[in-house]
């Protein structure tokens, strides 16, 4: 499906899709070795991603991971960034840890927090039902004051499919994940099957809130593709020329189109271990960065 169907399909007012949407990375907490960030780490990321393609923007998955609140603050604040901080709500220390951290620097660097997520495909993981999930959104709420938006973030198709529903008119922001990758379409199709999952998500969402107007905002909260030659999923193959392909042809279209996203990732993460895919391939998640680990560009980050 060509997003111009898609754009016209949504009924998003013109004044929403005339001016391109606003870029981002996720962003880890590691370096390369595994050791834990410092702010001056996370001042040398900021300095490579605006560098490189002129985003401002960053969303990290678990506040209190490596002190990611605490440290990449001052940074942002230096380097004139916005930093979605995430709550992992999956189990209640991680949730209290995380939000605790979130609350210790709210008052302080609020102009630098854009959004707080809690969770991250929580609902895919079936951690959590639609009704759990608006609870722990309700609680971070009344914690998390300073105008801060408060949503989540989680696969196209847990929106699609109406299992988000019951958070509607709790969340202020809304992440839809959407990997074309993972669902293994070819090179040729995935800028098609990307767009077509974000219309899917986004439609649904429209029909439950009452129309177009009514919407929460909504980011892309996660789409991307791997470079290592050989991490294929399907018809999916990685490698860093599909991924520059699918970065120009999806990721920068649907900004075009003026819908904020986010790229997974901003940068390789070398530290994290092998794992099985659900076709019982190596799962190899080190190479998704569209920099490498020393923060090199793997082709054009432009728009």
């Amino acid at each position: 499906m060509r997003f111009a169907a898609v754009a016209a399909a949504l009924s998003v007012a013109p004044a929403v899709v005339s001016a391109a949407g606003q870029m981002g990375y996720a962003l880890g907490t590691k370096e390369a070795d595994g050791s834990c960030k410092t702010t001056q780490d996370y001042k040398d990321d900021f300095d490579a991603i605006s560098g490189g393609s002129g985003a401002k923007i960053v969303r990290g998955y678990a506040a209190s991971d490596c002190d990611f609140a605490k440290n990449i603050l001052p940074a942002a604040k230096e380097k004139g960034f916005k930093v979605f901080l995430g709550i992992w709500p999956d189990v209640e220390e991680s949730f209290n840890n995380d939000l605790d951290a979130i609350k210790e620097v709210a008052g302080t660097y609020a102009d630098q927090i854009y959004a707080v997520t809690v969770g991250s495909e929580t609902l895919y993981r079936k951690n959590f039902t639609g009704s759990e999930l608006k609870d722990k959104i309700s609680t971070v709420k009344s914690e998390v004051k300073h105008g801060i938006k408060v949503g989540t973030a989680d696969s196209w198709n847990k929106y699609a499919d109406g299992t988000a529903d019951p958070i509607y008119g709790t969340a202020d922001i809304i992440l839809i994940n959407a990997f074309a990758f993972w669902q293994g379409a070819s090179g040729d199709n995935a800028t098609s099957v990307y767009f077509d999952d974000m219309y899917q998500a986004i439609k649904h969402i429209e029909g439950k809130v009452g129309g177009a107007d009514k919407l929460p905002e909504i980011w892309n909260g996660e789409t991307g593709w791997p470079t290592a030659v050989g991490t294929d999923y399907g018809a999916a193959e990685g490698g860093t020329e599909n991924a520059a392909n699918f970065y120009k042809s999806g990721f920068c279209a649907l900004i075009d189109w003026g819908y904020n996203a986010f790229y997974f990732e901003a940068f390789d993460e070398p530290w994290k271990p092998a794992s099985i895919g659900d076709n019982g391939k190596a799962a190899d998640e080190t190479t998704w960065g569209a920099m490498t680990a020393d923060r090199k560009a793997k082709f054009s980050l432009k728009c």
